[in-house]
């Protein structure tokens, strides 16, 4: 594929900026997580969480009788655990198979430090895995290969690559260009909608308008009696909600991606103070909290195709 070394953009010079260690570009990606986003609502920059970053796996690479060193391991809307392999320059076939190598200790990685206790709950049922190689270009076959629809081992893991290129302009403007390679999207995207009060959401949508019909219905509601009712453990470790005011201090402090509603439009006034509705709903949690729903208030939520 193609590397451009300039650029112009609304007039604006540009000129290539790489990353020139692996260490670099692991900074970048922590600090700035939403680019590890792919184009899918599911894998979307506003789903991508980093929970960890140079993780020890002894015997990892049983391919060499060798130990490894995952560059990152991050999560999707909280669905999906992505084992992360950066490398600068070209992607090949040999950073694939360090890749597999990692996900076939995949049990061993949730053992290496506690990181079960760093996860947020589980939305139901044991979470899937996807592998995810970063670099600034990739070799050509590897590339079709992928965007052909590649998965590893018997449990079908998802391979996805992306190419990131950075660019500075000359008023210290940062510019980053990425592109995807997989094909995921009809394998694990869950596409149900479903409909509520006459109206069709999408799974965080139909969260926020129970919420906001809730509230409508119980005026004088304070922030604890709405806990009562939407307890923390429906949505996981998050909770359904947060005090909004927090939620953007929050975000102005660490920046994208947010984990709650922010916009005026999805913002919930309650007695006392204002609230921010989560984000982070999959198809395990949010049965959960359809079905308390259902029952305690007697309210009908279906699932459209």
């Amino acid at each position: 594929m193609n590397i451009y070394k300039h650029l112009t953009l609304n007039a604006e010079h540009l000129q290539r900026f790489p990353f020139r260690r692996e260490l670099v570009m692991q900074a970048y990606l922590i600090e700035n997580q939403e680019i590890l986003g792919l184009d899918d609502d599911l894998f979307s920059g506003d789903n991508v969480e980093i929970i960890e970053e140079e993780l020890h796996l002894a015997g990892g690479r049983s391919s060499k009788n060798t130990d490894g060193r995952l560059d990152v391991l991050a999560l999707y809307s909280n669905e999906h655990i992505a084992v992360v392999e950066l490398k600068l320059g070209e992607l090949k076939k040999v950073h694939l198979e360090q890749l597999e190598d990692y996900l076939e200790q995949r049990d061993k990685i949730l053992e290496q430090g506690n990181l079960l206790d760093k996860l947020p709950e589980s939305d139901g049922g044991s979470r899937s895995w996807i592998g995810v190689l970063v670099g600034e270009s990739i070799d050509p076959d590897l590339g079709l290969k992928l965007k052909k629809g590649y998965a590893y081992g018997d449990d079908e893991i998802p391979i996805v690559a992306l190419t990131i290129n950075r660019f500075s302009s000359s008023n210290g403007s940062t510019y980053v260009m990425t592109d995807a390679f997989h094909n995921i999207k009809k394998n694990t995207k869950d596409y149900t909608k479903y409909k509520f009060n006459g109206a069709i959401y999408g799974k965080g949508k139909l969260v926020l308008a129970v919420i906001k019909q809730y509230v409508e219905e119980n005026p004088d509601v304070t922030y604890a009696g709405l806990e009562k009712m939407f307890l923390k453990n429906l949505q996981g470790g998050y909770g359904c909600f947060v005090e909004r005011e927090g939620a953007l201090k929050t975000r102005a402090e660490k920046g994208p991606p947010s984990r709650f509603y922010l916009k005026e439009d999805e913002e919930i006034k309650i007695k006392g103070c204002s609230i921010a509705v989560c984000t982070q709903w999959g198809r395990g949690n949010l049965d959960k909290f359809i079905k308390k729903i259902e029952s305690d208030l007697n309210w009908k939520i279906e699932p459209q195709s």
